[in-house]
């Protein structure tokens, strides 16, 4: 039995920790110190580049997503775990292939992944605070200035991939990552080695043109950018590049030798609602706003709104092969309430000689 802090045998709490981890539904659970120096030059230098583009957050909270102790004061370890989420799926180059769909990544067909990891994340901690009593730490899932791909690196769950995602040998890079920042002076997991090689294939995949270099990612370009965090107009020259990619793009982990090894994920959270792996375009832009909220509460999609939404369902329809419904679809909205749906459906028309 694990005793109370004081005589703690951190090496027997951290062997346990993972296993009550695998226990609550994570793949895997590693430890990491909180030296990130090399990242936070990394990070200097990305930002400094505007790669950022309108996240704004990223600059603003300075050093605390480089130096987890400014975060949360005390912090000597960060537990990192790792959660996958593959669902039963339509073939995606399928979906992507068919003009007419909408493709969404593959990550957000199911429930929101933050409320589930939070969840989780919590027992975890519950479960450490049986065995040794009140401890320090907060929980994270993506919602804060966290370095989490490289503390999953240090910690051992995998590499980062030329796409800069994290990439594991057993699982990819279908999945999610949390942490828990905590005092308690657990024993550190070395990280593993890379494996990507001379392998481009992420890079030469991505449609517009974001992966300017191997682990540098110019966000103002990437299509997850695009279509979740830029909050305003979608570059008229990157529309046609999105083709019908309405939520995020999961092209570079297609291709991604790794991913052949991602397994169907068991968590029933992650399973696709609403038929959004195989959906039509016309279809999802009939939805009202209160379809919206009604079918993607507890979504990540919900996220950004129904305007952002159709925003891009918008540039998927001007992309999409020109038809009656397609055309229909985009005249309903052509005096849409909103100035920016406005906007990308008169594009949308326009590519269609209207």
């Amino acid at each position: 039995m694990i005793k109370t802090q004081e005589k703690c045998d951190y090496t027997l709490l951290a062997r346990s920790i993972k296993t009550w981890g695998r226990e609550l539904g994570f793949q895997a659970v590693g430890i990491a110190d909180t030296d990130l120096a090399t990242a936070e030059g990394r990070l200097e230098r990305w930002l400094a580049a505007g790669f950022h583009g309108d996240m704004d957050y990223m600059a603003r909270h300075g050093s605390k997503r480089a130096r987890p102790a400014l975060l949360r004061p005390g912090t000597l370890r960060v537990i990192s775990v790792r959660m996958d989420y593959r669902p039963q799926a339509a073939d995606a180059w399928s979906v992507i292939g068919a003009k007419d769909k909408a493709y969404i990544a593959r990550y957000a067909t199911g429930r929101d992944y933050h409320k589930v990891l939070r969840s989780r994340l919590r027992q975890l901690a519950r479960r450490i605070e049986r065995e040794i009593g009140a401890f320090g730490h907060r929980i994270y899932t993506d919602s804060a200035p966290v370095m989490e791909a490289e503390l999953a690196a240090k910690s051992g769950l995998g590499w980062r991939g030329k796409n800069t995602l994290l990439l594991a040998r057993e699982a990819g890079s279908y999945f999610f990552l949390g942490e828990i920042y905590t005092d308690l002076p657990l024993p550190a997991d070395a990280p593993v080695a890379e494996h990507c090689g001379s392998c481009t294939k992420c890079i030469d995949i991505c449609p517009t043109g974001a992966i300017v270099a191997p682990y540098r990612v110019d966000a103002r370009r990437c299509i997850s950018y695009l279509t979740i965090e830029l909050k305003g107009a979608i570059p008229v020259e990157l529309r046609t590049l999105i083709g019908n990619r309405v939520y995020g793009c999961d092209d570079c982990q297609l291709v991604c030798p790794w991913n052949r090894y991602a397994e169907v994920s068991a968590e029933p959270d992650f399973r696709v609602r609403n038929g959004l792996d195989d959906a039509r375009l016309v279809e999802l832009f009939a939805w009202s706003e209160g379809e919206f909220h009604a079918r993607m509460a507890g979504s990540a999609i919900h996220r950004i709104g129904f305007e952002r939404w159709s925003r891009n369902l918008a540039v998927g329809l001007g992309n999409a092969p020109t038809s009656q419904a397609v055309i229909a679809a985009l005249k309903s909205r052509a005096e849409d309430a909103s100035a920016l749906v406005r906007e990308h459906v008169a594009w949308a028309l326009q590519r269609h000689g209207i």
